[in-house]
């Protein structure tokens, strides 16, 4: 091979390396903080059950009236 031609095949074969080296994807970012837990249970469970003791009741009531 002629000194030229091997200047050429080595300048080739550093550009294709450079191009490999620009695809490698870069590290995907860390992970965030996990998520919050789920909703807390407050003072509004109390009324739901007692909304629904009240209903139940009154149901309850309504059908023996009916019968």
């Amino acid at each position: 091979m002629r000194i030229q031609n091997k200047q050429i095949l080595a300048s080739i074969l550093f550009l294709l390396a450079s191009f490999v080296c620009f695809a490698v994807a870069p590290p995907p970012p860390p992970a965030g903080p996990p998520p919050p837990p789920g909703l807390p249970i407050d003072g509004f469970l109390i009324y739901g059950v007692a909304l629904a003791l009240i209903f139940g009741v009154k149901k309850i009531l309504s059908f023996n009236r009916n019968n």
